[in-house]
């Protein structure tokens, strides 16, 4: 019922000024007025009074003007998935000129217009097309235009959804989606949002994704296009789902269309990339060879290729170290972090060389699997060499490190507060040694004057005395005993804070 009244609405759309007086005067409307006003007569008779009469009228009326594309519609349409697109603009007396009845894309002719195809996803696997790729037509001159598509779910589809498992929260692995491209034969298309793009379903608008802001100065900030999910807001009955996309008419042409898809998650394609695209080491040793080989042509011989053990994306050691096919080089990133960064921003961009980096042609480098099992944590590179092998590099700074301990001398550890280690009294013992010198060289035949002599062989020197005191006790500096039975010593000298010199402790 609901495709075949959008059916009939289409045709209406594609009348000449003829066919909506024949219509309406058949159905005893005024026929009178412009074309824009006789085509929104006709939509509102379609839309309030419509009976099996009225679509007998509406069909007979388009098959005399296009005669030979009565059997199109079965052919475009999928069996068993009432499809239709109707770009219609939110006034009542909007116009489309030429427009084709079933899906608004343009005037169905003999032949038919070329096919948009959409890029696969990793994430998403199509189950069911539930609208082909459908360009969207500007109803006038505003810059922003309403286009709606209308669909049913059958109920083998509606079941799928409702006992589809729950990714997390709210969030079903068997979604409904909407994607938008630009409207290109040539190739496949990425997912590319228009301007102000708005996604209305059954009259409730839903989440389409937003910017991602910019760290560096000056750079717009851009908004990832990925399939819009709008499972939440579908009838899961035959009932109509009615889907509303506001976009901006800027000059470019865009398509739409609704899928019925399977999610996968990161954890879910690494699965996939242990299962199916292992390179085995061997492999891997013949294609270092092949880099590492002797090129008689050319004049720098390459001995040997540095490899990272670091992930360049994280900075941290790989755990499953992965590449791309194509890339020419051996650097490898983690495939974890990057599947699950790609799952959260989609670049697919190699991180070593930035060139892209489809799903399809990422594969695990054995060799360098083993070689991670092998080495320690602190090995964070190695060098392949031409016959396959490879050796571990010590970090520069441990090389530097070990350098220092091999060209330094050792030298004893002297401790400064020990009198029997360096010859030398401790600075806290100088009160004894200038109060009592002369017993300090007692048993020293030969000498009866000069400093005293430290057991270690050294010359004890008291660092407290100032050189007056020095001058002063010159002359009697051969007679110690005298100096210590003498009545007439000077009291040791003050610090300015009322403290004895010679008991400063220097540590």
């Amino acid at each position: 019922m609901a495709a075949e009244l959008v059916e009939a609405m289409n045709m209406v759309k594609s009348f000449r000024v003829s066919d909506l007086q024949t219509l309406l005067a058949s159905m005893g409307r005024s026929k009178s007025g412009l074309k824009q006003d006789l085509v929104g007569r006709a939509l509102r008779l379609v839309q309030t009074e419509y009976s099996p009469e009225l679509l007998k009228n509406v069909r007979q009326l388009y098959e005399s003007r296009f005669p030979k594309t009565s059997g199109w519609l079965a052919a475009r349409r999928p069996e068993g998935i009432p499809v239709a697109y109707s770009p219609i603009s939110s006034s009542p007396s909007a116009t489309s000129q030429g427009t084709d009845y079933l899906n608004g894309i343009s005037k169905p002719i003999p032949t038919p217009a070329a096919e948009v195809k959409l890029v696969p996803l990793p994430f998403y696997q199509t189950l069911e097309t539930l609208l082909p790729p459908t360009e969207l037509i500007a109803q006038n001159n505003e810059k922003l235009q309403d286009s709606q598509c209308i669909f049913e779910l059958t109920p083998n589809q509606a079941d799928q959804i409702r006992n589809a498992s729950e990714l997390r929260p709210g969030i079903r692995s068997i979604q409904v989606v909407l994607r938008i491209c630009y409207t290109d034969s040539i190739g496949v298309q990425e997912d590319q949002y228009p301007p102000n793009i708005a996604v209305k379903v059954n009259q409730s608008y839903c989440h389409v994704p937003g910017y991602y802001p910019s760290n560096k100065p000056g750079v717009e900030p851009r908004r990832p296009c990925r399939p819009v999910n709008i499972t939440p807001w579908l009838h899961l009955s035959n009932v109509t789902n009615r889907v509303t996309v506001t976009w901006g008419n800027f000059g470019k042409r865009y398509s739409v269309a609704v899928y019925l898809v399977r999610v996968f998650t990161a954890a879910d394609l690494f699965s996939q990339l242990k299962l199916c695209s292992v390179e085995s080491a061997e492999r891997c040793r013949e294609r270092i060879q092949d880099k590492l080989r002797f090129d008689p042509e050319s004049e720098i011989a390459t001995t040997g290729l540095r490899v990272s053990l670091i992930c360049p994306l994280v900075k941290m050691r790989l755990g499953v170290p992965c590449r791309v096919l194509t890339c020419a080089h051996l650097q490898c990133f983690d495939a974890v972090f990057f599947l699950q960064m790609n799952e959260k921003k989609p670049t697919w961009t190699c991180p070593v060389c930035d060139k892209p980096a489809p799903f399809e042609l990422l594969t695990i480098d054995g060799l360098l699997s083993e070689i991670l099992k092998e080495t320690n944590e602190d090995i964070e590179e190695i060098e392949y060499l031409t016959d396959g092998s490879w050796r571990p590099i010590r970090d520069e700074k441990e090389k530097d490190r070990e350098r220092e301990r091999s060209n330094t001398p050792e030298y004893p550890v002297v401790d400064i507060c020990i009198p029997e280690a360096n010859g030398h009294s401790p600075a806290h013992s100088s009160t004894s040694l200038t109060g009592k010198s002369g017993s300090s060289s007692v048993g020293m035949p030969g000498v009866t004057g000069g400093p005293p002599v430290a057991p270690g062989g050294g010359a004890v020197v008291d660092l407290t005395l100032d050189s007056s005191e020095e001058e002063e006790g010159g002359g009697a500096g051969g007679d110690s005993e005298d100096t210590e039975d003498s009545a007439d010593s000077p009291a040791p000298k003050r610090g300015r804070y009322n403290y004895d010199k010679d008991l400063v402790t220097a540590y």
